[in-house]
Formats: structure tokens, sequence, C-alpha cells
């Protein structure tokens, strides 16, 4: 999510507190690492989600200026993250060769397919594009009715693909601290809105992914001001007639984490779930891009 220079100022001061704060509390259970991304790239920052493929290595990012990268994640034999090789930033294409308009390159969500079509939501202009090759042109997805009366910086930030090709979508914002999320479904080459997800508090929704146990797992922000940034990952079971057994898998103490925006859910050799996240780091001098990574107990 694009944040206006006063946020960048409030995370300036959050920094400075936590330099001369306590000790921060002990990380939740499963934490494995927190990385620092780093590139030598002028576009690279704003990262607002991430894809792994199975073997927890290649992956496709896209930032919430309009652009892409890819590249590996580097491990260690014990899995853990030592390095990314990727790049360079590379602009989203809208229909045709020319580059997405000013105003329409707000993208925040982000899904491959079975088939590996990339699909990629934004906020602004509410929309959903689907890619046949990420450094192709797009096309519009039709649109469903209520994308058009969401608010312009909280909208579609939650994307996901499931097995069979079906597009989940739902806004960041639900309107209310009591009123669910509405969970949007593209399939037949139609929207429909078959059910909702319940609201748990301030946190936000900011990204989705369907994990390989089928499951839909949901990334939640909660800003908190000079204090920083708490995460929560819950998960679902996905059926026909709605959401079942709500799981919380995760949950930071304020400031643990930087801006975490994008999820990625995959087993890895072991057999154990992993969530890894990376961070939105607002093109910000105080703020971070890392990439963070739970295992959930099998």
């Amino acid at each position: 999510m694009q944040k206006s220079a006063i946020f960048a100022l409030i995370g300036g001061f959050a920094l400075i507190g936590g330099l001369q704060g306590s000790a921060s509390p002990p990380f939740p259970a499963g934490h494995l690492q927190s990385f620092r991304w780093q590139m030598e790239d002028e576009n690279f920052g704003g990262i607002s989600g991430i894809e792994l493929w199975p073997d927890g290595q290649r992956f496709l990012a896209i930032s919430d200026k309009g652009m892409f990268l890819q590249g590996r994640i580097e491990r260690a034999a014990d899995g853990s993250v030592t390095g990314v090789s990727a790049g360079p930033m590379q602009p989203l294409l809208a229909r045709g060769d020319g580059v997405l308009a000013e105003g329409r390159r707000d993208s925040e969500g982000l899904a491959v397919g079975p088939d590996g079509r990339v699909f990629v939501s934004f906020e602004g202009a509410a929309r959903v594009l689907e890619y046949d090759r990420i450094d192709g042109s797009a096309v519009n997805l039709p649109s469903h009715p209520d994308f058009a009366a969401m608010q312009s910086n909280s909208s579609l930030e939650s994307l996901a693909v499931d097995a069979e090709g079906t597009l989940y979508t739902l806004p960041e914002r639900s309107g209310a601290l009591e009123r669910p999320f509405p969970v949007y479904r593209y399939r037949n080459g139609r929207w429909d809105q078959p059910f909702d997800l319940p609201r748990r508090g301030s946190f936000l929704a900011v990204d989705a992914d369907i994990g390989p146990d089928g499951r839909l797992y949901l990334l939640e922000r909660d800003f908190q001001g000079l204090a920083g940034f708490a995460s929560r990952v819950r998960s679902f079971a996905l059926g026909d007639a709605g959401l079942g057994d709500e799981r919380v898998e995760m949950e930071s103490a304020t400031g643990q984490h930087d801006n975490l925006e994008g999820l990625a859910v995959w087993r890895d050799a072991a057999g154990a779930i992993r969530l890894t996240m990376v961070s939105d780091d607002n093109f910000s001098f105080f703020q971070t891009t890392e990439i963070v990574e739970y295992r959930l107990p099998r």
C-alpha cells in the first residue's frame, strides 16, 4: 500500500523509539528467520506480493508501483535464507505494449495459476489483470459491481488462486470493525460473492494464498502508529459452502516485523507448511524490505 510522507515520518519516529526502548518480546512459535533483502536497483522497494514455486526458491514478486521482479531465494542445507538473486525490476504492461497508466499502477495482490498464468489485483482502480506471461501484455478480467465503490487505498490487496484455477480476492477494509470481509470468487468467466470472512479486531487484510493443504491463508496487518506493525496469519478450510475451521497460525507483537504485505504458503522438504512473507518498505529510509518465515506445526 502506498503511503504519504507523514506515514514515513511516523515510521522514523517508531524506529528511533525502538532503538531507545527495552528488549522485544520473543517471536511467536514457529519463527524461523527474518532476512533483510537489499538490491542495487533504484526501483527496488514497495514489495506488496510474492509467489514461491514448490521448491521454496524460485519466486515472482510485485511492487505497489506497478513493477515486478523474478529470481531465486538462496537457501542453506537447513532451508534458511542466505541471499536473494533477482532482478531487475520491470514494469507491468497494460493491454498492448504500453506500461500501466499513472494512477492505475498500485499493484497489490499476486497469484500464479496451475497453468502458469499470472493474476495481479490493484488498488486505486480496483481490478484484476491476467498475464499469460508476466512480461507480456495484460487482459482485463471482468469486474464485479462492488469493485467500483471500494475505497481507493483499501481495495483489492489480497489475491489467491486454487488448484482448479478459481480466484479469490477481498478488500483491505471491510468498512467497520464488526463487519466481515466480503470474499469475491472468479470462475467460469464471472465474479460472485459467495461468502464472507470474519473480521477479528482492528487487523486489515493485506494478502492471501491457498496452501498445498487446500486451506485459505490470510495475512493481516495492524498499524499501531509510533509502535509499528503487528502481523497475523489466519487460515480457513475452503469449500463451496464457505469458510470453516478458523485457525490463528501466527500473530506477532507490535514492532517485531516491518510492514508485512506479501504471503506465500508452501511445503518444505521436511513436509511442514511454511509461511514466507515479505514487507513493503514504502520506499522509506526508516523501513526495511525483509523476508520473514514461519514453520507451522505438523
